[in-house]
């Protein structure tokens, strides 16, 4: 039996959530006994758009089997989806909703479908953390991914679902990366409007984004440092070795665990074309709360009373 070759393009190697995406990719590899070759976008779209078209448009022994990406722009490159499956190259696109998979799969002889965090769900779990975290209400200063990215979107869309109508929100762009991140929140920082900004919490939709946003925080005047530090601080990912990690030791109050799908994807395209099979469409993947919804509830109430009872022995 031939042994299978596959290209997964990530979006950049910074981004301790692409990191563990690597990792998952060369795990199920070892565990498949495929070939993996790994490339990354540096968080550029036409990068990474000229990255397949040069594994696509090479000669026939050169190409891989199949290809899985997640999109470093607001596009799943519909052009380059057909080029591959017109190569007879496999299609897997990861965190992202591909409307034209559908037409791609018609007359396709190669997998070609899409593995997907629930996103939407995902901005549901934190705007519920930001209820459990503020149940008096308050202010959010709220980190999202690119502009163009649809997994943002979605998260945005469905933190505003679930967050109490008392908690404001107010946001500002980072691209997935501490450093944007860190950069973003201190130029923010550096105008006389911040220091006039009442806010409670700082809720990022990445875990490195919220790393670096408490880096820049970190760094301001000594007096104004404690206050924005003892305010809680959120993001996604939740991956054991970072944001499960920074919730254990303080860091961060609540994550969001969010299951690396690499390893599922070549799962998948090895069982697909071993049997000549075409998989589901779309597949989703269900994020969790850490700590739960119920746990984080429980915990601002507890220092809600024990603030209660501190001010009655005063």
């Amino acid at each position: 039996m031939k042994k299978l070759s596959f290209l997964v393009s990530l979006t950049n190697n910074e981004n301790d959530y692409q990191q563990e995406q690597q990792a998952a990719a060369e795990k199920a590899a070892r565990r498949l006994g495929v070939d993996l070759k790994i490339v990354h976008a540096n968080n550029d779209a036409v990068t990474q758009s000229q990255q397949l078209l040069h594994y696509i448009q090479g000669t026939a022994g050169s190409r891989p089997d199949a290809i899985v990406f997640e999109p470093a722009g607001g596009t799943g490159f519909p052009q380059v989806a057909r080029a591959a499956v017109g190569a007879d190259i496999g299609w897997v696109i990861l965190n992202h909703e591909a409307d034209y998979l559908k037409q791609l799969r018609q007359g396709c002889h190669v997998p070609a479908f899409s593995i997907s965090s629930d996103h939407e769900e995902v901005g549901k779990l934190q705007g519920r953390q930001f209820g459990a975290l503020l149940p008096q209400g308050g202010s959010i200063l709220y980190i999202e991914g690119p502009a163009n990215s649809s997994a943002a979107q979605e998260r945005t869309v469905g933190m505003n679902k679930t967050k109490p109508a008392n908690i404001q929100v107010k946001t500002m762009r980072a691209n997935w990366t501490e450093d944007s991140a860190y950069r973003t929140v201190s130029s923010w920082l550096r105008l006389r409007t911040s220091q006039e900004t009442i806010i409670d919490l700082v809720g990022a939709q990445d875990d490195s984004m919220a790393a670096g946003a408490r880096k820049a925080f970190a760094e301001i005047a000594v007096g104004e440092r404690e206050r924005w530090l003892k305010i809680p601080f959120t993001g996604c990912d939740g991956l054991p070795k970072t944001g499960q990690s920074w919730v254990r030791s303080g860091l961060l109050a609540a994550t969001i665990f969010i299951r690396p799908n690499t390893d599922l994807a070549l799962e998948m395209l090895t069982e697909a074309i071993r049997t000549g099979s075409q998989p589901e469409q779309s597949k989703l993947l269900a994020p969790e709360s850490v700590p739960t919804i119920e746990e984080l509830t429980a915990r601002a109430a507890g220092a809600r009373a024990d603030r209660q009872r501190r001010g009655a022995g005063a």
